[in-house]
């Protein structure tokens, strides 16, 4: 079985890093709740890998037909339930660029629908969490 590992180090005050890998993704908390924000919050970065894992099949799916994506962009908008006290509605609008064949527009959509992050928050994996 594949394992990716991810260190996770607590540079000082609210900031939580993950090295992957080379990278490093740095996150914070907001100056509201402790932090400095100098960082995304954790959970802000787990939105944008939603967003940018659509973008890549959408890039991916344009790249493959050599079709052009110089104008196109992609917007995700989350709803939030004050109740719940979690988002309830994730919708993405990828804007097509102009001429984008009309015999494309499911089709894209159905690549981005392949995406691996949406995938797992469909089926999640099984969480283990332990201290040594």
């Amino acid at each position: 079985m594949k394992k990716t590992i991810l260190d996770v180090s607590f540079p000082g005050g609210k900031r939580v890093d993950a090295k992957i890998g080379n990278f490093v993704v740095k996150t914070d908390q907001p100056v509201l709740y402790g932090g400095d924000g100098s960082a995304p919050e954790p959970f802000q970065l787990f939105l944008a890998s939603i967003a940018t894992c659509a973008g890549i099949y959408a890039l991916s799916f344009c790249q493959s037909r050599q079709m052009s994506t110089d104008t196109m962009s992609l917007t995700m908008e989350c709803e939030w339930d004050e109740e719940k006290k979690r988002y309830q509605k994730i919708s993405i609008d990828l804007k097509l660029p102009e001429g984008f064949s009309d015999k494309y527009k499911k089709a894209v959509i159905k690549s981005m629908d392949l995406c691996a992050v949406k995938k797992h928050m469909i089926d999640p994996p099984e969480f283990e969490i332990i201290t040594s």
